[in-house]
């Protein structure tokens, strides 16, 4: 890979569709390499207040800016909100109208975006092991969408379509970002994905995700060095004491056993107050200046990651700070 790129997450939640969109054009012109949404119906987060519907603030995003990358981190194509047709198509319509701009990030889903939608449709939320098949046929069929330029029949144990073509096509080939947060997803990534996306700490990613990601990629015949790693770093500034207390007030229930299998994001909430303070410390950096930032991306490129991005939600001011602090010691 080249050098190491530097990315932010704004999410979906805490602020008006208006400023994702400033805080888009903002990382364009600090020079980010990429710039992420959260794709949610109903966000991890009640107190936010917001969900803004991503995939229309992408298109917007991409127009005003001039040479950032984007894309969603990530949206699940699992049948529930999205067919992975749908997916295929407004991808490749993004594609084609930024060619090589568009960044499509993939993975199996929690129940607080996702359960209402398989409720209304089949009376239940499938458990990880139908999800994550369920994303892994749907990228096999998006690929085939992108690719094929005549009529085809596609015949899956969850998804299947007769006679179909998808007509307007991406401009450039298409590559697939695929989420992975245990040793049998990250194995998953590097059978249907082209690149890794986590949320490990770093030594989970040097003994677990990054080795089973390798491995399934070879065992494909693709060179690993060719397969990004980027993982999303969520951290926060100021007070180790008072970062763990907002923390516990409910932006880190996601870290919560059995959060992922919650549909109500008032109840992942409470999940937090619960937490341990070790398990937070592992999976969120308590930095008490912008500055020790930079050694937080040292100890992933330390384990072989090439692709850092930051989850500072759509707050224009943290990202000017990580520019001016952060950005120029990696260039």
């Amino acid at each position: 890979m080249s050098r190491l790129k530097i990315g932010v997450d704004v999410g979906e939640n805490e602020a008006d569709p208006r400023q994702f969109l400033e805080c888009a054009i903002l990382a364009d012109k600090i020079g980010f390499d990429s710039f992420w949404f959260g794709d949610h119906f109903m966000p991890w987060n009640h107190v936010g207040g917001k969900s803004a519907f991503v995939w229309s603030l992408m298109a917007s995003s991409l127009e005003r800016t001039e040479r950032i990358k984007i894309g969603p981190d990530v949206t699940c194509p699992i049948g529930g909100r999205f067919h992975p047709a749908i997916v295929a198509q407004a991808a490749a319509t993004l594609d084609n109208m930024y060619p090589g701009r568009f960044m499509l990030g993939v993975g199996s889903g929690e129940a607080v975006n996702e359960a209402v939608f398989f409720r209304e449709q089949e009376g239940t939320w499938p458990r990880w092991k139908e999800r994550i098949e369920r994303v892994a046929e749907a990228t096999t069929l998006m690929r085939e969408l992108w690719a094929r330029e005549e009529y085809f029949t596609f015949k899956g144990t969850y998804f299947s379509m007769s006679d179909v073509m998808l007509y307007t096509k991406p401009k450039t080939e298409m590559s697939i970002h695929f989420s992975a947060m245990g040793p049998r997803s990250a194995s998953y990534a590097g059978r249907f994905g082209d690149h890794l996306i986590t949320i490990s700490p770093p030594d989970r990613c040097r003994d677990i995700i990054f080795p089973k990601f390798n491995e399934a990629v070879s065992a494909k015949g693709n060179d690993p060095h060719d397969a990004e790693k980027m993982v999303l770093v969520n951290f926060m500034l100021g007070d180790p004491e008072q970062s763990l207390k907002k923390l516990k007030a409910g932006p880190a229930g996601y870290l919560a056993k059995g959060s992922w299998d919650e549909p109500d994001p008032r109840r992942i909430e409470r999940l937090a107050s619960a937490l341990d303070d070790a398990l937070i410390k592992e999976h969120i950096p308590l930095c008490r200046t912008v500055d020790d930032l930079i050694e937080v991306v040292k100890s992933f490129i330390k384990v072989g990651t090439d692709h850092v991005v930051f989850g500072t939600g759509p707050s224009p001011d943290l990202i000017r700070l990580i520019g001016d602090h952060v950005l120029p010691e990696f260039r």
